[in-house]
């Protein structure tokens, strides 16, 4: 499923008030400074001052200004969109009912940068990892839309984008049999809350054991029947898993329309303890390794000086 981006801006229109001063002192100013013939002038190309009567530099019209304004606009839109964070809309039914065909989601492209990596229950959209968009065709964009997402203005029909949940993260065993819920560890995820209703967890496509390769992601759309995922790709380089170099970023917000605006949490049954047992253990086992590691060398010393202690005695 390709997702376009698309953000935009409003210019704000500005208004400027000058206050007038009395005729009399204007005169009385103009007659101190002389005729004017050896004062200084801001370069007029008519060679009138740029000054109002009080000789104070004159604000630049609102027009002049507009062109700085759209400029510094695109500019802020073009960074934002880059760097911080970008909307993308859906163009199909896969991640029903979670998000319906048209909605705008915002994506939180900064994490990542941080060294962020994706985690289970999330919505991330990602990059074509190679062959599940093939038969996808996009219509050729003419220059004003190519010039309009490349600032975030519109989507973009050449980004081979996709949204899907996080199921699996590196290290994990995912699977799913007919008939059965999606386990991830051996532990049986409920997913009642986000499985489009009437759906089953895999019946359409059974799968598993996976084991997740370091570094990559299992994903499946909330919609299963409708939703060619991680299941239907196992033929390729990394047998249906994203690596997370591909990943944009995590979807949040669902941000349009008005009446669908809500947050996208991770669901609770990502939550149970259990599915990061081997995590847990191996963390666990960690600093007492490393706590054994240290006193060894303290044990050994110690010896070595109660065996000098009793020779010298």
């Amino acid at each position: 499923m390709a997702v376009g981006a698309r953000s935009g801006h409003d210019d704000p229109e500005e208004g400027h008030e000058q206050l007038a001063e009395s005729p009399e002192n204007v005169t009385d100013r103009s007659a101190e400074r002389g005729s004017g013939s050896g004062g200084i002038h801001d370069g007029d190309k008519d060679g009138e001052s740029e000054t109002d009567g009080s000789g104070a530099r004159k604000p630049r019209s609102f027009w002049k200004e507009l062109p700085l304004l759209i400029g510094i606009a695109l500019l802020l839109a073009l960074l934002i969109k880059t760097f911080l964070v970008q909307a993308f809309s859906i163009p199909s039914d896969s991640m029903q009912d979670t998000l319906q065909r048209g909605d705008r989601v915002l994506v939180d492209k900064l994490t990542p940068w941080f060294g962020s990596e994706p985690e289970r229950g999330e919505v991330v959209v990602f990059h074509d990892p190679g062959g599940w968009l093939d038969d996808t065709q996009a219509p050729e964009p003419n220059v004003a839309q190519r010039f309009l997402s490349f600032i975030g203005l519109m989507p973009s029909s050449e980004e081979k984008d996709l949204i899907k949940r996080v199921i699996a993260v590196g290290g994990d065993t995912v699977e799913c049999k007919k008939g059965e819920k999606v386990q991830v560890n051996g532990v049986p995820l409920n997913e009642t809350d986000y499985i489009y209703p009437g759906n089953t967890p895999c019946d359409d496509k059974p799968f598993g054991p996976i084991d997740v390769p370091k570094g990559s992601i299992w994903v499946m759309g909330d919609h299963r029947q409708n939703s060619l995922d991680s299941r239907y790709h196992q033929e390729l380089t990394g047998n249906g898993t994203v690596s997370n170099d591909e990943v944009v970023g995590r979807a949040f917000v669902v941000a349009w329309p008005v009446n669908r605006w809500s947050l996208l949490p991770v669901p609770g049954t990502f939550d149970q303890s259990g599915l990061s047992a081997a995590a847990s253990v191996a963390s666990a086992a960690a600093p007492g390794a490393l706590g054994l590691a240290g006193a060894v060398p303290f044990v050994l010393w110690r010896r070595r000086r109660l065996t000098r202690a009793r020779t010298a005695g």
